[in-house]
């Protein structure tokens, strides 16, 4: 765990938080990858939140998608898309003091995936969200003795819950932005909510012709993340 981290129990789960000197009224809410760790370890994503001065809060859940179902990895009853929304925003705006507008979500993989896919859902909640090389294709996974396979039925009960096909036709989130190298395995499903986006008239702005490594996005995807939040809140006063 890097300088300026701490671990604290939220609603009994685990969840690393940071909060740099100086730190700006905005918190980030990471959600990890499908191997779960921490943000707390990456030298790089310390770096960006630091530099931007943002707080961060990372809940960790395990190879669960972020999504409203039940994993028997993280817990019996509690899906991990509530803990989210009634357990981790919360606290977000109880111990900083922040409320949703300055508040955005982003993750890398399964994270990334669903950050976009809880902004989707739930617009009001964050005021921004960000993904790099997103999982965005997650129901490719089912049937190959991930969690997956005990949380839907079928590839495709997973395939309709994935963040392109909850994309609303009256109702997004202010600002979405996000990013994957043409040869990363999972840029056609990027390349698919990219698509879909422009179809429905979504704002946002898409990287899919970047170089590159997942890390060697982080910086885009903070500066966009810090530009949004700054712009949500003049829009505000």
């Amino acid at each position: 765990m890097h300088t300026g981290w701490s671990r604290t129990p939220i609603a009994g789960k685990p969840a690393d938080h940071f909060e740099p000197p100086g730190a700006l009224p905005f918190a980030v809410l990471f959600l990890h990858d499908e191997s779960g760790e921490s943000p707390a370890a990456s030298a790089a994503v310390t770096a960006q939140l630091q530099a931007h001065r943002l707080r961060c809060v990372a809940p960790l859940a395990g190879p669960t998608w972020w999504v409203d179902r039940v994993s028997p990895v993280f817990d019996a009853a509690l899906t991990p898309e509530r803990h989210l929304l009634d357990n981790v925003l919360p606290w977000v705006e109880s111990t900083w003091g922040i409320g949703p507008r300055g508040v955005a979500v982003a993750g890398v993989g399964m994270g990334g995936h669903g950050a976009l896919r809880l902004a989707f859902r739930h617009p009001k909640r964050v005021a921004a969200a960000a993904s790099v090389c997103g999982t965005l294709d997650f129901h490719d996974h089912y049937g190959r003795g991930t969690p997956l396979d005990a949380m839907y039925p079928s590839r495709e009960y997973a395939r309709q819950d994935t963040a392109v096909l909850h994309v609303g036709g009256h109702d997004w989130p202010a600002n979405v932005w996000f990013a994957c190298p043409p040869t990363d395995p999972r840029h056609r499903g990027n390349d698919r909510l990219h698509e879909k986006l422009a179809a429905v008239g979504v704002p946002h702005a898409a990287d899919l012709d970047a170089p590159g490594t997942p890390d060697d996005l982080l910086a885009p995807m903070f500066r966009f993340l810090a530009d949004a939040l700054a712009r949500e809140s003049r829009r505000l006063l």
